[in-house]
């Protein structure tokens, strides 16, 4: 009786050389911009749990940043110094547990509501409005 013995291929190292070679071809083939569609959390310089706003696009410039609603940027507990005169251009929201989104407001006390950002999610606005107060909500940002 004859008996064969197979060695088994060695597959895993090849395997693993061209799943390292996929991932650095998709990361180099990302666009630069950063759009609500691109960004993600590591390249945004927002804390887990605030809603942050920027006066500059792709998350540039001055910053303003929250861990809860706020109804008067301009004369809140946290104040943004250039909330009353610098338009918002971009927002990421990294906010984290039951609320969907923070909905924000070019008044104070949550009036005139210009926009919406869902939680892990941000990008460029169109920059032609200043915004005054915001907060969580658990409807959707539709």
């Amino acid at each position: 009786m004859h008996v064969s013995v197979r060695r088994p291929r060695r597959t895993a190292p090849l395997f693993a050389a061209l799943a390292v070679s996929a991932a650095v071809a998709t990361t180099l083939a990302l666009p630069t911009s950063a759009s609500a569609a691109q960004a993600t959390p590591a390249a945004v310089d927002c804390a887990t749990g605030d809603i942050c706003f920027w006066t500059g696009a792709n998350f540039t410039g001055s910053k303003c940043a929250w861990d809860a609603a706020d109804p008067d940027w301009t004369s809140g507990a946290v104040t943004c110094s250039w909330a009353a005169t610098t338009n918002v251009k971009s927002v990421w929201n990294a906010g984290t547990g039951s609320f969907t989104g923070v909905a924000y407001y070019k008044g104070a006390n949550y009036t005139d509501r210009v926009g919406c950002t869902r939680q892990q999610a941000g990008g460029n606005l169109a920059g032609t409005y200043k915004v005054k107060s915001h907060k969580w909500i658990t409807s959707s940002c539709g």
